[in-house]
């Protein structure tokens, strides 16, 4: 079991929904998907160690530039049990990430390139628009579930 230091500073479930601005069920679902941990008091209540916050700040950041949180719970992994995670420790899982954001970039602004010109285009044709559909190979054969017999 990794030791705590003194000093650290423990939060009820509330004060840190509060702080984060997540719900408190928020908190129990990162805990169930071992993104976050707690202690439980002797009145068998949650606390939560103060630095959960900036884990909790993560989460959040990582899911509006789409990281799954599956993706975020590898990355939490690997940082440090006993210590509060250090600025190299947060720079080292972002640089892990920087080409899938890339790709996520050129692909997003790609697809807002062409949704101007589909809507430009004013066709809205599912089967024939190239934007909306490319590539669709199963279509040139006809309607239906085409892979299911």
């Amino acid at each position: 079991m990794p030791q705590v230091p003194e000093g650290v500073v423990w939060l009820k479930p509330g004060q840190v929904a509060e702080r984060a601005g997540v719900a408190v069920s928020t908190l129990h679902y990162y805990e169930s998907l071992g993104l976050i941990t707690s202690r439980r008091t002797s009145g068998n209540r949650r606390e939560y160690r103060r630095d959960v916050l900036r884990v909790i700040a993560f989460i959040r950041a990582s899911q509006r530039v789409g990281i799954s949180l599956e993706r975020i719970k590898d990355a939490l992994d690997q940082l440090p049990d006993e210590d509060v995670p250090t600025k190299k420790d947060w720079a080292r899982i972002s640089r892990q990430w920087r080409d899938s954001l890339n790709d996520r970039i050129e692909h997003l602004t790609a697809l807002r390139d062409r949704f101007s010109d589909c809507i430009g285009c004013g066709c809205l044709s599912l089967k024939a628009c190239p934007y909306s559909n490319p590539d669709d190979v199963l279509g040139t054969t006809g309607q239906g579930p085409l892979r299911f017999p």
